[in-house]
């Protein structure tokens, strides 16, 4: 009886000491998910203006015309692709 008994308390000593670890991560993990769940997110967006977008654009599109211009001489040959069937077997 008496290992029994010391078996006994030993698994309530064990028992005692995961609740402990347990208050524990419940604690840190109250910490860590109320430091990320904000609705807001954690770097603010910055805005641009119309006129910054339109120069972007207009900026972007005389690149394309730039690189289309040096292409024009490649584009008197037609483009054939052989379309390669493959075969399953």
């Amino acid at each position: 009886m008496a290992k029994v008994s010391s078996i006994l308390k030993q698994l309530k000593r064990e028992r005692d000491r995961v609740r402990r670890e347990l208050s524990g991560l419940e604690a840190a993990l109250t910490a860590f998910a109320s430091a990320y769940s904000g609705t807001k997110p954690s770097r603010k967006r910055r805005k641009m203006s119309a006129k910054s977008r339109a120069k972007i654009a207009a900026a972007q599109r005389a690149r394309w015309a730039k690189f289309r211009a040096g292409r024009k001489s490649y584009a008197t040959a037609p483009m054939t692709r052989k379309r390669s069937r493959k075969s399953y077997s």
